[in-house]
């Protein structure tokens, strides 16, 4: 705001300049004048033009704009109060309410007050009344308070947006910390707790086998064979799980979400015994995934085996992936007894089966529409995943610019 009333001051001042040199006698006067001039336009013009810069200098200098003012009322002896000039004066205690507060209004437009009156009452060729004479110091007192009560509600403005701030940091904060909590609980669900659950089923099992009056030296070594390559996945996951917090994923390696997707589904058919099934669509090449966004495709798919095994008692599952126009596709269904009528997500979230739940959460963090239901199967239940090609350019893109 005192860029705009000094760019105000600079144009009636250039308006008033010529009828003040005009005014002036000859010799002094007139070189007095025209040094007003001067100093008053340019001090004008470089607050105008570089306020950030001389704006600090003229609020710990308050002497600077008594010398202003002092100028300024030589041009307006030279001129006249009926010129442009008049405004200058009152613009003085509007800036000095700006800049310093009602303290310095009061100062500057007592001073302006005065130097008005003072022309008012030694101009010869001016006849003005006792009301016209106390106009523009009138005018000189209010353009101070206006001023004084500005800044005081620009100084409110921004404490309040400083507080604004601060509570949209701490918001920023919050939601920060709980979408990695809720990730960090997505990871431990969806890979180390399924893991070692498998791995408590499978000594489960070889307890029970070693236990038998008549062991089978087979069943039992095949038994902990399971056992001990479960603990090496959970070891392994929870590796790349600590890893994940401690870096981010390495950006110059993209993945082949196919091949990465035939071997869990080759790992799925060994472990469970299903009749498990992949087999690639489209007749488009796949382009390069990002780690982060083939992490979470591949997690949810791999979640939906999982949740078919664990809950739907399926015959067998098929596993689709290919680009379709300008999607790439991931569809997981298997032939079981489906969700039941009515499921919701908020009704598996307070029930804690995290499962459905976690892959919405991934498909909307990479960008991706996922639909869970029976498709058009008549039974049994489909995920399919659907990821736009343009997301898959935008991170590719990113990532080539931050290499």
């Amino acid at each position: 705001m005192c860029r705009q009333v000094f760019g105000f001051r600079l144009a009636m001042i250039a308006l008033a300049a010529p009828a003040a040199l005009l005014n002036a006698g000859p010799g002094l006067a007139t070189r007095l004048v025209a040094a007003a001039v001067v100093v008053t336009f340019m001090g004008s013009y470089a607050l105008f033009r570089d306020w950030e810069r001389f704006g600090p200098l003229l609020l710990r200098h308050p002497s600077l704009l008594a010398v202003d003012t002092l100028f300024g009322s030589l041009l307006l002896i030279s001129a006249g109060p009926d010129t442009t000039l008049a405004y200058v004066s009152v613009c003085t205690p509007l800036l000095a309410g700006l800049v310093y507060g009602w303290r310095g209004a009061a100062v500057f437009a007592s001073l302006q007050s005065l130097i008005l009156l003072l022309v008012y009452a030694t101009a010869a060729n001016l006849h003005a009344g006792i009301a016209e004479a106390s106009l523009l110091p009138g005018l000189c007192v209010i353009a101070g308070a206006v001023g004084s009560s500005l800044r005081n509600l620009m100084l409110r403005f921004g404490t309040a947006t400083h507080a604004l701030t601060t509570v949209q940091a701490r918001l920023a904060v919050t939601e920060a910390v709980s979408a990695e909590r809720a990730r960090l609980a997505r990871e431990m669900h969806d890979s180390v707790a399924k893991t070692l659950h498998g791995v408590a089923l499978a000594a489960d099992g070889l307890a029970s086998s070693a236990g038998a009056d008549r062991m089978d030296a087979a069943l039992v070594k095949q038994q902990a064979e399971l056992v001990a390559r479960s603990a090496r996945r959970a070891a392994a996951e929870s590796r790349e799980l600590l890893a994940d917090l401690r870096r981010d994923s390495d950006p110059d390696h993209a993945t082949d979400v196919l091949v990465e997707l035939a071997a869990r589904t080759r790992d799925f058919r060994s472990r469970t015994g299903l009749t498990a099934v992949y087999r690639p669509t489209g007749e488009e090449a796949v382009p390069p995934v990002p780690p982060a966004v083939a992490r979470q495709l591949l997690t949810i798919a791999t979640e939906a085996m999982e949740n078919a095994h664990r809950h739907a008692r399926p015959t067998r599952v098929d596993v689709h992936a290919g680009v379709h126009g300008d999607l790439l596709r991931i569809s997981v269904y298997d032939d079981g007894r489906g969700l039941p009528p009515g499921t919701t997500l908020e009704q598996l979230r307070r029930a804690g089966h995290f499962g459905l739940v976690g892959m919405v959460e991934r498909a909307a963090s990479v960008g991706a529409r996922i639909r869970i239901g029976r498709g058009s199967h008549p039974r049994g239940t489909e995920v399919r995943l659907e990821l736009p090609l343009a997301a898959l350019s935008a991170s590719n893109a990113q990532r080539a610019n931050n290499a």
